[in-house]
């Protein structure tokens, strides 16, 4: 996870994320301060339960007022494999650092090579990590909702190269009135071990849409379906994650918890523990929720 230092709406991104929002009578140090606040609240909840956090601090070096949500950049592998991916605004690629992953490295992981597709933004081609890709690892299987920032072409090499199944859909929201692309996969889908939270409204296309529900009963997972509604207030930007003995939590935004009925609570404490934090100002400004904030890894340990 990366604390930020110059936290704020991002103008680059905001072409096509439509829940970032604009806080007028805040300055930009008031927003920063208010993010790290939330941040390092949220990162204690995380370690309270076991659950192992690296924090590197973000630097002055460079604008990067969407830092905090690394998992856009960087993904980490059973294999022992980094991978980069190529970002759609500009200032998000000074997000990349060597400092990142020697902090993973002195951590006691052990990486082994690095899969690099930054190329690609010289092509004007994007595939912004496990944003555009939900991983299912158990089952071998990606899932991806095609948009500016997810490229079919680009997500089927990576399928190819990490030997996982592809499929691709494209997902919606309502933006004034019109049909418009969501950034991001993780925005409208998470998935668990033994579940799935998925909007499936957000899928427009049956066959798409029948397809996606079809791979995801293959997989065992219970479908647990959420409204546009709460999709906007980050209702499917969750990620599934082992704390202490192995105990899985299932991490939301307070946000995101509040927009959920009782009974999908009561669907999803069936499968996992929920655990929930306040970033308000992290969402309104980066458009962007608790799952956005976590590289995950997957890396094995350095063995002594």
């Amino acid at each position: 996870m990366i604390r930020p230092v110059q936290f704020r709406m991002n103008e680059q991104t905001a072409v096509n994320n439509y829940y970032q929002k604009k806080i007028e009578h805040l300055s930009p140090d008031e927003i920063n301060a208010l993010a790290v606040e939330e941040f390092d609240a949220f990162v204690q909840k995380l370690q309270t339960v076991g659950i192992h956090v690296i924090v590197v601090d973000d630097t002055k070096d460079f604008d990067t007022p969407d830092s905090i949500f690394p998992n856009n950049w960087i993904s980490f592998h059973q294999n022992g494999t980094v991978v980069l991916y190529p970002m759609f605004a500009e200032n998000r690629r000074f997000e990349r650092k060597e400092s990142v992953i020697e902090a993973v490295e002195q951590s006691g992981f052990s990486i082994e090579h690095i899969v690099d597709y930054t190329a690609a933004e010289q092509e004007h081609l994007f595939l912004e990590g496990t944003g555009s890709i939900i991983l299912d690892r158990e089952y071998q299987k990606a899932y991806c909702a095609l948009s500016p920032r997810a490229d079919e072409d680009l997500f089927i090499e990576f399928c190819e190269d990490f030997d996982v199944f592809p499929i691709i859909f494209s997902a919606y929201q309502t933006v004034n009135h019109k049909r418009e692309k969501i950034y991001h996969t993780n925005v409208m889908m998470c998935i668990g071990t033994t579940f799935a939270v998925v909007c499936l409204n957000a899928i427009d296309d049956k066959k798409e849409r029948k397809n996606v529900i079809a791979h995801l009963k293959k997989s065992n997972k219970e479908i647990i379906d959420i409204t546009e509604q709460q999709v906007n207030q980050f209702a499917g930007n969750m990620l599934q994650l082992l704390g202490e003995n192995d105990t899985p939590y299932l991490i939301m935004s307070q946000s995101a918890f509040d927009a959920l009925h009782p009974n999908q609570r009561l669907k999803l404490e069936k499968h996992t523990k929920i655990i929930s934090s306040a970033l308000q100002t992290i969402e309104a400004c980066g458009g962007g929720s608790a799952r956005c904030m976590m590289a995950e890894i997957f890396l094995p340990k350095v063995l002594n």
